[in-house]
């Protein structure tokens, strides 16, 4: 009988287990997780999203950092669509401008409002807030993950899962390896990089959203409060004279993180709440002992800027549904970086085209925020933080090594610790997310697995959804010459120009510049055509191009059916320069180039790339 009883529990599980199947399961309700469940959905599959918290956007939102970085000007994919979605909510790109430390600055709560819309618009998405991740299993066939509600366990099963937690907790419940703190330049081969690796993380920050009152506002005096600690956080009376450098005024400080309608995010690095502490690789129950202490830090400083600064009427805000009117966690800059197929490092960033692997033409997402880490608290000596251009993510970095079924989200990714500083912003988080989503669902619909996909597929699946695949500023995201630009940059027929401005940093493929027959020379090589004896700094003609494009086209034909292939290529080329203004006759501009080659010969359809750039061995067609 209790065999049969047994048997009978076991049977119900079972059934129960499969009644709870999906697709994919993303673990993690950032700004990565929205994403990557919200776009898997909208891709056909039957997507699980869970949260340990009652919001969504993570960093973004739940933590209070609403002042985004970078991006501004690469509006891609998801993170273009949150833009416009906080404008119709205030108004213009005006209203969000309110502090300068971003263009793009919002009250917390807006962005959950967001976010929880696009989930609720998604019937193929099934989301469970407040459900704490606890374990997976791996079965032949995908996870199994189980997870907390109200003090008791639930189970769901999922072909793929995504790991969008905040430090990379699934991935290494998985048991994948993964690296923490900064490496060492023998293992990276930066040169930026220390000589020794270290398990040195970024300062976190547990950041208060603040609004002034009619009223005082002041808190109890924290424990082990000492005004002397934050002395040097703004121009006051209490300055070290020994400093170095002047402080910024109080306004400076206050206006930094201005949000809409008279609030104040206080993520201040200047001797105000950054934190060191490596809590990474603790359990959730010390985790949340050592945050803490972070959140007893912040408190600290808003009693200093109560008491010392004379803002007796500033106090939290009414933003959060938390007891304490603090976020739901702190600002964590960085997490677990996992071992991938592929590591994206900084010299892929500084020098794309001079390396042994093209990864740029992987490339899926885009960035251009500087290398920005924050060791105010924990001092790394010997530390430079060289300027960059702006950059494409490659694909190769969301496999993860030996496991086929988990996708890596968020600060999660295949890259080094100092390529961690510019890829862990939020703009280029929600395009991890988006893409972590777009390969769960392709390999779902395709019966393959996502490192198999075919890397022309998804990158063309993205461009569809209005993604950046390379950081060209040439045209906006809604220019017809648009996709045709980022088609060609992924083929390296022309390469982009990147450079750093001040705090900006930027690529243009210089659509507006004439073209040298040095640009011309990648195209004779990727046809395998005999380049004409010409010097570097000729400048190109429109009959030039339009001859080579010809001769492409061409190749291997003869007789009358070549004849008929020039009459066509001569009938598209004429369409193509009335449909984008292209002159007929005169010098030729890259930009037109860039269009004749797109939409004539189609030579990103044309050769697949491998993870790390190389050629497919085998040509999709004829050009």
């Amino acid at each position: 009988m209790k065999k049969i009883i047994l048997f009978m529990a076991t049977l119900l599980l079972t059934v129960a287990a499969e009644a709870r199947r999906y697709d994919v399961i993303v673990v993690g309700g950032g700004s990565s997780g929205v994403c990557a469940a919200v776009q898997s959905a909208r891709l056909g599959a039957q997507t699980l999203l869970i949260d340990a918290t009652p919001w969504l956007g993570g960093m973004l939102t739940s933590a209070g950092v609403s002042a985004t970085d970078g991006n501004f000007r690469l509006p891609s994919g998801m993170w273009g669509d949150f833009q416009q979605a906080l404008v119709k909510h205030y108004g213009s790109f005006e209203a969000l401008a309110t502090g300068w430390v971003s263009n793009i600055q919002f009250e917390p709560s807006v962005g959950n409002a967001i976010f929880q819309q696009w989930v609720k618009a998604e019937p193929r998405l099934t989301y469970k807030p407040l459900a704490a991740f606890k374990s997976l299993k791996r079965l032949s066939n995908g996870w199994i993950v189980s997870y907390t509600i109200d003090g008791h366990t639930e189970q769901s099963s999922g072909a793929y899962v995504i790991d969008a937690t905040e430090l990379g907790d699934v991935a290494k419940a998985a048991g994948l390896p993964y690296s923490i703190g900064m490496d060492s330049a023998k293992e990276t081969g930066e040169a930026d990089a220390l000589s020794e690796a270290n398990d040195v993380v970024q300062d976190m920050t547990y950041t208060m959203t603040l609004q002034f009152y009619k009223t005082p506002q002041t808190i109890a005096r924290p424990e082990g409060y000492d005004p002397m600690e934050f002395r040097n956080c703004c121009i006051n009376a209490l300055n070290d004279s020994a400093l170095d450098r002047k402080p910024w005024s109080q306004e400076m400080m206050m206006s930094y993180g201005r949000l809409p309608n008279g609030k104040f995010m206080i993520n201040w690095p200047m001797c105000g709440n950054d934190y060191y502490l490596n809590d990474i690789d603790s359990t959730p129950a010390a985790r949340a002992r050592l945050e803490a202490k972070a959140k007893a830090k912040s408190l600290r400083f808003l009693y200093f800027m109560q008491t010392e600064l004379g803002m007796d009427t500033l106090g939290l805000a009414h933003e959060y549904p938390t007891a304490d009117g603090l976020p739901f966690y702190p600002y964590y800059r960085e997490g677990r970086r996992f071992k991938g197929c592929v590591t994206f490092t900084l010299n892929d960033i500084l020098h794309p085209y001079d390396q042994p692997t093209a990864l740029y033409r992987t490339a899926v997402a885009v960035g251009d925020y500087p290398i920005d880490l924050h060791h105010n608290e924990r001092k790394v000596d010997g530390l430079h933080l060289p300027s960059i251009p702006s950059w494409g993510l490659p694909i190769g970095v969301f496999f993860p090594k030996d496991e086929d079924r988990l996708l890596l989200a968020e600060k999660s990714i295949s890259v080094t610790n100092l390529v961690n500083g510019t890829t862990r912003l939020q703009p280029v988080s929600m395009q991890i997310g988006q893409v972590a989503g777009t390969l769960a669902a392709l390999a779902v619909k395709s019966g393959c697995r996502p490192y198999q996909l075919s890397v022309r597929r998804v990158q063309k699946q993205l461009l569809s959804t209005g993604n950046y695949l390379l950081p060209f500023l040439d045209v906006p995201r809604d220019s017809p010459r648009f996709a045709p630009y980022q088609r060609i940059g992924v083929t390296g027929l022309l390469e982009g120009k990147g450079r750093s401005v001040d705090w900006h940093n930027e690529t243009w493929i210089e659509a507006d510049s004439v073209m040298h027959y040095a640009d011309m020379l990648p195209t004779y090589y990727f046809y395998r055509c005999k380049p004409v004896d010409a010097k570097e700094d000729e400048v190109v003609t429109v009959k030039w191009a339009c001859d080579v494009i010809k001769m492409v086209a061409t190749l291997n034909c003869s007789g009358r059916a070549r004849r008929q292939r020039a009459a066509f290529i001569d009938a598209t080329i004429a369409k193509c320069m009335r449909q984008f203004g292209i002159p007929t006759s005169g010098p030729i501009k890259r930009g037109d180039f860039a269009v004749l080659l797109d939409q004539c010969l189609h030579p990103f359809e044309m050769r697949d790339v491998d993870l790390e750039g190389r050629w497919s061995p085998t040509r999709h067609g004829r050009p």
